[in-house]
């Protein structure tokens, strides 16, 4: 394929993994935009930081932003500072590779009470991300998560940890002075469905296993559904299953720990409880019918808890001026086309990650997903020849008025937390601002007042 311009709007996983894709088989020039002025994405602000071994990823993805032909342009907000009118002009080709951060709602009563909010918000105010707002009442001594994947687990290993593991990590002060203070001894994870239908991963259940102090509590009834265990094969015989099993008999040794986190299945919560704020959660206990389909029994019951985060799973926004598929949270394709409402591809709009297909998958996912839309954008522009050029482009961001914070301005931003986490013995001390993430990267350090 000829030397083309291919812009890709995002710097998570899924973005960089469609640039490198990009430049390894292609002579194109490519620029990878994004609203922050750092790059990473989920790595930066979805992992949570006792998984460095999962942020390790970073050095791959790095490689690909420092290629000679792979430009990144920070702090630019697709709807904010461009359009889709600007890129068309402007580049040959856009993949579109914003995520789906944003929580599901529960759709119950009492949702809105002030101690509900959503797994996203926790996750994004422990990673320390611009847009987290305000902090978070840990003052209560129970709380309570509604999901069955490995958010939930997240959000429940870091409410009963110790601080003293979390120290060395990138976590913002402010959130470990939260933890260290925290009144959370008991999380309950809600399970609407049985424990072969969870989606947890071996590897974060294990991580609970190994949590010093925390006990991990299971009600043997929940576990009536997968048979005596012996006999079984299939779903009773995985590794999931026998940790819920080993937890149910052990519930004596787990109660007995300074902290606890309970898993419950068959647990749909109901209402949310409360005067002012969050006081407890109503449950219903499910079951599977004979049809298999999951239905209510009609028995209740209360937990009292202060917080209540949800994770039941998660939607891309619309983006102004693209199609939208209301019913799954995507942009509509057909192996990472874009299409129309009769499922026309639209000439030079793609998509790949989370945007594309839902939120499924882990991070590796995103390389056989980038792949796909790749191979597809490599297809449809051969023989093309490019539209415009980075010069054309830069003039273009000047004159909307766009301060661009390129990878030169990343460095600084992540030399200054490396720097900053270094003074206090940590990996890295994040800058979790708005106003000092875009001072540090434009150079005007007299302005952060360091």
């Amino acid at each position: 394929m000829p030397s083309v311009n291919v812009a890709v709007v995002g710097s998570g996983p899924a973005g960089i993994y469609a640039a490198g894709e990009l430049v390894r088989k292609t002579d194109a020039a490519v620029d990878v935009i994004d609203r922050i002025p750092a790059p990473y994405g989920l790595v930066r602000y979805g992992v949570a930081p006792d998984h460095p071994r999962i942020k390790a990823v970073v050095k791959s993805l790095q490689r690909t932003l420092e290629h000679e032909r792979v430009r990144f342009l920070g702090n630019v907000e697709f709807g904010r500072d461009i359009d889709r009118a600007f890129l068309d002009a402007h580049y040959d080709a856009t993949i579109y590779a914003t995520g789906a951060l944003h929580s599901k709602p529960l759709g119950i009563e009492g949702e809105q009470l002030p101690g509900s909010r959503s797994a996203s918000d926790f996750v994004s105010w422990y990673n320390g991300h611009p847009d987290a707002a305000g902090g978070f009442d840990l003052d209560s001594s129970a709380a309570a998560v509604v999901g069955a994947g490995n958010v939930a687990l997240d959000v429940a290993r870091l409410l009963t940890r110790g601080v003293g593991s979390l120290c060395a990590t990138d976590i913002p002060s402010s959130v470990l002075e939260a933890f260290a203070a925290s009144r959370v001894r008991d999380v309950h994870i809600l399970c609407r469905r049985g424990a072969a239908d969870a989606k947890f991963t071996t590897k974060e259940l294990l991580d609970l296993h190994d949590l010093r102090g925390v006990g991990v509590l299971v009600d043997p009834g929940d576990l009536q559904d997968l048979g005596s265990g012996a006999a079984d094969s299939g779903e009773a015989a995985s590794p999931n299953v026998e940790l819920f099993r080993a937890w149910a008999a052990d519930a004596a040794a787990q109660q007995s720990e300074p902290s606890r986190i309970h898993i419950h299945f068959w647990a749909r919560p109901v209402a949310i409880q409360g005067g002012d704020r969050v006081e407890s959660i109503r449950i219903e206990r499910m079951e599977r019918t004979d049809e298999g389909t999951i239905h209510g029994t009609g028995e209740f019951r209360t937990l009292g808890v202060g917080l209540v985060l949800s994770s039941v799973g998660y939607r891309s926004n619309p983006l102004p001026g693209l199609p939208y598929d209301l019913a799954r949270g995507v942009l509509p394709n057909v192996a990472g086309r874009v299409v129309d409402e009769d499922g026309n591809h639209i000439p030079s709009l793609y998509v790949t990650g989370w945007l594309k297909r839902g939120p499924q998958g882990v991070i590796g996912t995103n390389k056989t997903c980038a792949a796909e839309t790749v191979a597809a954008v490599i297809e449809d522009l051969a023989g093309r020849s490019a539209r415009s050029g980075t010069a054309a482009v830069d003039h273009g961001l000047t004159a909307l008025g766009a301060e661009v914070i390129d990878y030169g301005g990343w460095r600084r931003i992540d030399a200054q937390e490396l720097a900053r986490g270094q003074e206090s013995g940590r990996d890295r001390a994040k800058i979790c601002e708005w106003a000092e993430l875009r001072a540090v990267g434009a150079g005007h350090l007299a302005e952060t007042g360091r």
